[in-house]
């Protein structure tokens, strides 16, 4: 059935029983599919019936539904029209794991982050009054992201415009951890709609047959309903805010999301529909395990295990167990997390330290500010949140850590290229917005060993510190120890006089291999691991910029504003600016997705790509391509070559 549906409007031919029929077949072809690129599973998988009604009672494109987050997208795209190209999900050239305004017509807001759902539904609400239309506005909005202040924000402005639109609340209990706080708590805290129907029903009859005092004791009734409300229900605060709430209802009973949606179809006033589902519907390794299938690698269907051996730690594993092991030498540390223990690697220390481990749900702003307060009274708050999801705390890093002066320590996990799911995720900018702020200092680790150093160095200096270090498995170490972490001091790898190469983080060791490439060439290169992106080692920058006269910098984030910017700048102020420089990074563009080392490739961040520009800068023509006889790029090496000095 799922292979001629080709547009909303082919779901409105079918029953509901070909409706129900359809769910089973769109669940089955996610969990294929997703089992082969990765992505987001158990959010897609919750939300299947509702997409199914969504779409056979409103009129897409017309009518404007806008996917809060975009992670549970899934169906939604299956549903229109990209069907065809499910099967390229997350891949280099294939279609977004988010919705995406360029890939669909039916994309009417592009999503990756949390709760901006009813801002940029009611802007379009409020556009679509000036422009005259009469077009439905809805924002699906799931409970873990109505921990956001942004949600709040969006809901107290739509309560005071009294626009048209409507916001159907997706309860599952789950964002991504389980959710945390008061608001959800008091989202849970829910009686069936058939309860609370036959209550109210069942207490007016009552009361309207008492002879004489029936009509006034309904009338109070009602009043006292309306106080009483909030006890069974969470509508009471929607209601206030301005919304008819309606629920909750059975988010995987399709005959009754039509029923709901058909009554609340243009609507006159804001609308707040309530429903509950399940996170991982019908997938029962994701229903028994939602967080951990809801972002998933490639994976057997059928035993829901991963696909292939990883040999090497997470660099955010080596973070979790490296801080239960500070932790255990520092009793006024504490760890902050924004909804992502799991993904952060804090499970750990959530568990060997309850008391000193706080998430604070999709909320990154006040992560900032609560560190803030935590560290005015003496504690060492480390904050872990995702490079892009840090963006959103900009104003508190400045003005609540970095101006105050106070010892937080960011972690800074993802940054750089996280690969499939695409430029909302991507951790390019954190270089860019933070070397600029004054007292803070921003180092990035080569390698696991390195990464414990400088971890353990940041929760005793005392001051504001951000740590950058990517997706994925890292080394455990070079065969070259590292230096011990010493503030603004860089690491020498190779010294050469013909060219100074400088890496930043997860593009030493790539680098490393380049180097080693051109040294195989009769090059001789100067190889420096940065370590420190500010301050930056100026002593040594100018020692290798005046030997060489030529420098190509490495790293993995935006080039404007980024670590070779600082370099150029740097060499300005030391009147060097004669020294020929190239940046590898990312360019002024927003990257799309595709994997780690398709988009390392392409913007020369692999070891193939370093040494072309090399040897491009030197103006040297490459002697021969690499084959068997050149140094091997996999793999650690058992010495260094003999034509380069190392320290």
């Amino acid at each position: 059935m799922l292979e001629n549906i080709n547009s909303p409007s082919d779901l409105k031919k079918l029953s509901l029983d070909e409706l129900r029929e359809l769910a089973g077949e769109i669940r089955d072809k996610i969990i294929e599919t997703v089992s082969c690129t990765g992505g987001h599973l158990a959010s897609n998988l919750g939300v299947v019936e509702l997409t199914i009604a969504l779409h056979y009672v409103f009129d897409s494109p017309e009518d404007r539904i806008v996917w809060d987050v975009g992670h549970q997208s899934y169906a939604h795209k299956l549903i229109t029209g990209r069907g065809p190209r499910f099967h390229t999900l997350r891949q280099f050239k294939g279609i977004s794991g988010f919705p995406k305004r360029s890939e669909s017509p039916h994309d009417h807001f592009g999503t990756g982050h949390s709760s901006t759902s009813i801002s940029a539904a009611l802007g379009m609400a409020a556009a679509l009054k000036m422009k005259g239309g009469d077009h439905n506005v809805i924002a699906v909005i799931g409970d873990g992201a109505m921990t956001a202040g942004l949600a709040f924000e969006g809901l107290n402005n739509a309560g005071h415009l009294r626009l048209p639109m409507i916001v159907i609340l997706n309860d599952n209990e789950m964002s991504i951890s389980k959710n945390v706080g008061a608001i959800s708590n008091y989202l849970n805290k829910i009686l069936t709609g058939e309860l609370y129907r036959r209550f109210k029903k069942d207490t007016k009859s009552l009361l309207e047959n008492i002879p004489k005092f029936g009509d006034s004791m309904s009338r109070f009734a009602q009043k006292m309903e309306e106080a009483l409300k909030g006890f069974f229900l969470p509508g009471q605060m929607f209601e206030e805010l301005g919304f008819n709430y309606i629920g909750p209802i059975d988010g995987h009973n399709i005959e009754t999301l039509i029923d709901t949606f058909r009554k609340v179809k243009d609507p006159t006033e804001p609308v707040l529909i309530h429903t509950i589902t399940r996170k991982g519907k019908g997938y029962e390794y994701s229903e028994d395990d939602p967080s951990c299938f809801h972002g998933i690698g490639p994976f057997e269907p059928d035993t829901g295990s991963p696909k292939g051996k990883k040999s090497a730690p997470s660099y955010s594993k080596v973070f979790g167990d490296a801080l239960v092991e500070i932790g255990k030498e520092t009793p006024n540390l504490i760890a902050i997390v924004a909804a992502m223990t799991e993904g952060t690697g804090l499970s750990g220390f959530a568990e060997e330290f309850p008391d000193r481990f706080f998430d604070v749900g999709i909320a990154e702003p006040h992560a900032v500010t609560f560190a803030a307060g935590m560290a005015a009274e003496g504690f060492i708050p480390v904050v872990a949140i995702y490079s892009t999801f840090l963006q959103r705390g900009y104003d508190e890093i400045i003005h609540d850590v970095c101006l105050q002066n106070l010892p937080v320590v960011f972690a800074i996990d993802r940054a750089g290229l996280v690969g499939e799911d695409g430029p909302t995720h991507h951790g390019v900018f954190d270089i860019s917005y933070l070397r600029h702020i004054p007292n803070l200092t921003v180092m990035a680790p080569r390698d696991a060993d390195e990464f414990r150093g400088m971890l353990r160095y940041a929760v005793n200096l005392g001051r504001p510190v951000a740590i950058r270090y990517p997706r994925g498995r890292c080394l455990e170490k070079f065969d070259i120890s590292p230096l011990p972490v010493e503030s603004g001091h860089g690491e020498v790898i190779f010294e050469g006089d013909e060219i100074g190469i400088i890496a930043v983080g997860n593009t030493v060791y790539p680098a490393f291999l380049a180097a080693k490439r051109l040294i195989a060439e009769g090059i001789s290169p100067t190889l420096i691991n940065a370590r420190f992106i500010k301050p930056l080692d100026t002593d040594l920058l100018r020692s290798v910029a005046e030997r060489t006269g030529l420098l190509l910098t490495i790293e993995e984030s935006s080039i404007a504003g980024g670590f070779g910017s600082a370099v150029l700048e740097s060499l300005t102020e030391m009147g060097l600016s004669s020294v020929r420089v190239r940046n590898i990074g990312i360019p002024d563009l927003f990257v799309e997705h595709g994997s780690q080392k398709e988009l390392r490739r392409l913007f020369s961040l692999d070891e193939d790509g370093i040494f072309r520009t090399a040897v491009s800068l030197l103006g040297k023509e490459q002697v021969k391509k690499k084959g068997s006889d050149q140094v091997s790029g996999s793999g650690m090496t058992s010495a260094l070559p003999d034509e380069g000095k190392a320290r």
